[in-house]
């Protein structure tokens, strides 16, 4: 069972602390010959798999090399471009590198900005007054499970779909919220949190929990 990242939220919809604690591989290369049978298109300035799933590359999946020179968006790094590369049969055969390509930091913001939005979205949609947002999210893959504090601030936590006692982590991190940015005389609330006491000590929760169930007091 895995717990993958923590997200906290301020009070705005700003994204103040992101910390990515287990990302699962999803890499794959693969040597091809002409023609590729994988259908390709560009979105978002990368070249990503339309169709033609096989050997573990998915739909969905971005290329992040060719023979061995990285990507970036629809270029290799000496600006020849990826499409035109694949096209022609000379350069077979060719290895091409799939995978899932890590979310940029302005994608984060975006997405909890978004998050902060449904949350409210959530609550104005409830047939009882007074309840709360989104407090869990679940696909085939994880499940998003969100702790709202008093003062508004929303912490998020990605985990493996059968990782139990979400509950009790979310609230431990609350904790090291409130003992190491809350109590800095340096830190304004809903500003991004820069403390590496709170690091280590969110890791030290994590890592044990994620073996055991338990978290551990001794930090």
């Amino acid at each position: 069972m895995t717990i993958f990242s923590v997200y906290i939220v301020n009070r705005a919809g700003g994204l103040i602390y992101q910390m990515d604690h287990h990302q699962p591989k999803t890499e794959v290369e693969k040597t091809f010959s002409f023609p590729l049978e994988l259908q390709l298109k560009i979105v978002d300035e990368r070249v990503v798999v339309a169709f033609g799933q096989r050997d573990g590359i998915k739909v969905g999946h971005t290329i992040l090399a060719v023979n061995g020179d990285a990507v970036h968006g629809r270029k290799l790094e000496d600006g020849r471009d990826i499409l035109e590369e694949i096209a022609d049969s000379e350069n077979y055969p060719i290895a091409i590198k799939f995978g899932r390509p890590k979310l940029s930091t302005n994608e984060r913001i975006m997405l909890a900005s978004m998050f902060h939005s449904l949350y409210a979205i959530g609550s104005q949609l409830s047939p009882e007054q007074k309840s709360s947002g989104i407090q869990l999210l679940e696909t085939d893959g994880f499940k998003l499970h969100c702790f709202q504090t008093l003062s508004g601030i929303k912490l998020i936590v990605l985990a493996d779909p059968k990782q139990t006692g979400i509950e009790v982590v979310l609230r431990r991190i609350y904790e090291l919220y409130s003992d190491y940015a809350l109590k800095n005389p340096f830190y304004s609330i809903d500003m991004p949190i820069r403390c590496e006491l709170f690091d280590k000590n969110l890791h030290g929760l994590l890592d044990p929990y994620e073996r055991t169930g338990f978290y551990s007091t001794s930090m």
